[in-house]
């Protein structure tokens, strides 16, 4: 029989192999890019502290009770008159905010007023912020943010290196006898300065391997690196390239990277975590387009705008609705589709930001950016364009259903897929939206009166004598009397609830019967009947709207602005805007991309940052030349990549010398190639590339629940790991909980655009690969292809695995283990090849496996 996973039976003789020959190691730690904490607290922690805190602790408040503010770090950690800290930065048991949000005693309750009480999500939200160690941009130095005045941070903003035109630089005259280009000119010019040295070449197996997990994510084949070692042509190294940069798996790979930063995901992030079947229509268009190379800024444009733009065929027009998946797939906050729309509008900007401006735009929501030059007004001009822009609807617990898909196939596919009841779905929806519009109406003139009628402030802290508060409270009914009349008799809440129910019923009962009805569709973005301006809302709260905004882009940029009474969303504006040559943000960001995902490490450290809270790039003139020059060869992706691997920069070794170490300790001159863990991704299809049991096939959906199924809510959320063979770009991905896996092996968060993965060793990850089925059943495949005898068994392992030969002492060692296992495993009746796989398993947990140099 096969070798349990609980078995423990020659334990020690495992570790003492792995020991001697070294196949166990670890490494530090490498922490997440520290922006990721901050815009965490900027998205969900200051918002909600503005909203349900400021009045009383802050700056603004008429008085400041308790001594206590909360609009300042020093404030937070330094506490008020009771002297105990607010926010012990990683102790969420011990800080007095958690205890007063959580009202679990009576003399610290806040807010004071019940009704005011922060939400289940709001109360997780800031828990998990204080456990994160509070991150917060005040917290080096622990010094509030300084008072700038719009016009002058605006005038500051401009002359930020980030924000000034890309600028045409000359080649340094630098390198000679090492440069192969003008890459390695301008890194060579950095040596230069430093007193460096470059280090030397690295061998060709290492070149290979890495070559070939860089582009495709996959290990090379020992048959491919024999081939590779064996070519001293001067062109085998450009010809592997070439071949790499073809290879369909390029696309899963680099695809998987921008999916990263899309902040992809197969389900909503509602508190059901609804899923969207219709996902993978965006995620395989991803990796279509990184294999047909298509232009970066037409990459971008179908993402922000496809639906608009013209195409040439069907199958265009269908990928170009499918790409506005970028736009749909934002997270959902709400039951209702029309409800907290302005969340899921947030989650738009702050992706959109980071993914393709590189700037941190959401605090803007609330105030202007504290750090950046982007005001308010410049954020609600966003807003605008994606207030105007139709999301589809996952379904949540109130509705069970999904609607407002678009159709991607023929009118006859359509029909077919929905019995001929298309029109008759559409209908239902569009009664059903219009019910919930009437239910939302009311409920929000009822708040806007009572908000009216609470509110002890007009915004600047004065607080109304009881006589001023009466007056306003009635003032506040005849207004909401008043719209009550004008909407004509509104109906009761019991009436409208009824019919909504029965409505759901009826639309449920059309398409539970239809299992083909979700694949005519993609879950992608429309344009409003009506495009709109919008309202600032001041301090991100629905309910206090200030002056109206025209639609346009951020001012620091040139500041555009959609002519009035413009008949789109404006989402074709942006997408062209966005793309402009002279834009200074586009192409930077991505050409650093590129660089982070090849070297570990962007020219600009803070993929997601080019603000001013954000990292200086170094080498800015290297990052100047490689914007130009991805423009000028028309956008392409894979010609810049093609430049940067054939450079000698890229084929460096990875060990260095002790000088080089001293000088630049941290490498961000690129005298070496830095050594890296592999993904959770790469991990995985390895294993199953290794034990032959990776389907290279491409997934298509995934087997989600039929519809008349779907049931659930914030106590019994979807959740499911689905089995699979497939490459792990491929594996369905939730937004709520994560892929055990994924999590494990520091995968991307699915909630955030994630520009920097941490790579992490952690104890958890040796037991997992101890432990793990999955493992177990790779290494038990690898086992059962070994052939007799423990020499050539040996031999079979280190090929297969490690993709090279054993050496002599190796086999030695090795066989030795193996001889031993073996001895115990038959006096226990374990399999024959029980060894066999017991030393598959500890190559495949050894630092050779796992790391690429």
């Amino acid at each position: 029989m096969s070798q349990s996973p609980n078995s423990r039976t020659a334990h020690g003789r495992l570790l003492a192999l792995a020991a001697v020959v070294g196949l166990a190691g670890c490494l530090g730690t490498a922490s997440a890019a520290d922006t990721a904490g901050i815009d965490f607290f900027e998205h969900a922690v200051r918002p909600l502290l503005a909203d349900k805190c400021y009045s009383c602790h802050s700056a603004t408040a008429k008085k400041i009770k308790g001594s206590l503010r909360l609009d300042t770090y020093a404030g937070m950690i330094g506490g008020g008159e009771s002297g105990k800290p607010a926010v012990v930065p990683g102790k969420p048991e011990s800080s007095q905010i958690i205890t007063a949000v959580h009202r679990s005693t009576e003399d610290l309750a806040m807010p004071p007023k019940e009704a005011d009480k922060l939400s289940n999500q709001e109360q997780a939200d800031l828990e998990k912020w204080v456990a994160m160690g509070a991150p917060h941009p005040e917290a080096n130095g622990a010094v509030a943010a300084p008072v700038v005045d719009r016009a002058a941070l605006m005038a500051k903003g401009r002359e930020f290196w980030s924000f000034k035109p890309v600028a045409e630089v000359a080649v340094p005259a630098a390198g000679a006898g090492w440069a192969e280009g003008d890459i390695d000119r301008f890194i060579a010019a950095g040596h230069q300065d430093k007193g460096l040295t470059p280090t030397p070449d690295a061998d060709r197996r290492t070149l290979i391997r890495r070559a070939t997990y860089d582009l495709t994510g996959l290990p090379p084949t020992p048959e491919e690196s024999d081939a590779f070692v064996a070519d001293q042509a001067p062109d085998a190294y450009a010809r592997l390239v070439d071949r790499l940069l073809a290879s369909p798996r390029y696309g899963e790979q680099w695809g998987r990277h921008w999916l990263d930063v899309a902040r992809y995901a197969d389900t909503a992030g509602d508190s059901a975590d609804y899923p969207v079947p219709q996902a993978w229509r965006y995620r395989d268009w991803v990796i279509a387009a990184f294999n047909h190379d298509l232009p970066y800024d037409r990459f971008i444009r179908a993402q922000i705008a496809g639906d608009l733009l013209p195409a040439g065929d069907d199958e265009e027009r269908r990928g170009n609705i499918a790409a506005t998946g970028f736009i749909a797939l934002a997270k959902r906050f709400s039951v209702a589709p029309e409800r907290e729309k302005q969340l899921t509008i947030e989650d738009t900007i702050d992706t959109l930001g980071h993914a393709v401006l590189g700037l941190s735009m959401n605090c803007a929501r609330c105030h202007d950016h504290k750090f950046d030059p982007i005001p308010t007004t410049d954020y609600y001009a966003l807003y605008g364009i994606f207030d105007s822009t139709r999301y589809p609807f996952a379904g949540s617990e109130e509705n069970h259903r999904p609607f407002d898909l678009v159709r991607v196939v023929s009118e006859e596919e359509e029909a077919k897929a929905t019995g001929g009841k298309a029109a008759e779905i559409r209908a239902e929806q569009e009664h059903l939206q219009a019910l919930w519009k009437e239910r939302d109406g009311g409920k929000r003139a009822r708040r806007k009166a009572a908000e009216k009628a609470r509110l002890a402030d007009h915004g600047d802290g004065k607080e109304l004598t009881p006589e001023e508060l009466a007056a306003q409270a009635e003032q506040a009914k005849k207004v909401a009397d008043a719209q009550a009349a004008e909407d004509g008799k509104r109906r009761d809440d019991g009436a409208i609830k009824h019919e909504i129910e029965e409505t759901q019923k009826r639309h449920q009962g059309l398409v539970d019967t239809l299992p083909d009805y979700l694949q005519a569709y993609a879950f992608a973005v429309g344009e409003m009947a009506q495009p709109h301006d919008v309202q600032v809302q001041k301090r991100g709260d629905l309910s206090k709207l200030g002056d109206q905004v025209r639609r346009g882009f951020p001012t620091v940029l040139g500041g555009q602005k959609l002519p009035e009474g413009a008949a789109g969303s404006g989402r074709v504006e942006l997408a062209g805007w966005l793309t402009e040559a002279s834009n200074p943000l586009t192409a930077r960001v991505m050409v650093n991309r590129l660089w982070h995902w090849h070297f570990g490490r962007g020219l600009v450290a803070t993929t997601n940052d080019f603000g001013t809270r954000g990292a200086a790039p170094v080498n800015p003139a290297l990052l100047d030349w490689l914007a130009r020059r991805f423009i000028a060869e028309g956008w392409s992706v894979k010609r810049l990549q093609r430049e940067i691997m054939l450079s000698r920069t890229y084929r460096q070794g990875w060990s260095g010398d002790e000088h080089n170490r001293t000088v630049d300790p941290d490498n961000t001159l690129c005298w070496r190639f830095d050594r890296r863990r592999l993904s959770a991704e790469e991990i995985r299809d390895s294993m199953l590339t290794v034990s032959g049991r990776l389907d290279l096939s491409t997934a298509g959906p995934h087997p989600f629940p039929p519809l008349k199924d779907w049931g659930y809510s914030q106590h019994v959320q979807f959740f499911a790991v689905y089995p699979s063979s497939h490459r792990a770009v491929y594996v369905m991905q939730q937004r709520l909980r994560k892929h055990p896996f994924f999590e494990l092996f520091d995968g991307a968060d699915t909630s955030f655009s994630t520009g920097v993965r941490a790579s992490s060793s952690t104890p958890l990850q040796s037991l997992f690969l101890m432990n793990d089925r999955f493992v177990f059943d790779q290494a038990q495949a690898i086992a059962e292809r070994a052939p007799d005898g423990a020499a050539e068994q040996v031999a079979s392992l280190y090929r297969t695995v490690l993709g090279r030969a054993a050496s002599a002492d190796e086999v030695q060692v090795a066989s030795a283990y193996l001889a031993r296992f073996q001895a115990e495993a038959g006096a226990a009746g374990m399999d024959a090849k029980a060894g066999v796989a017991s030393l598959a398993r500890a190559l495949l947990a050894s630092n050779e496996f796992m790391f690429l140099e």
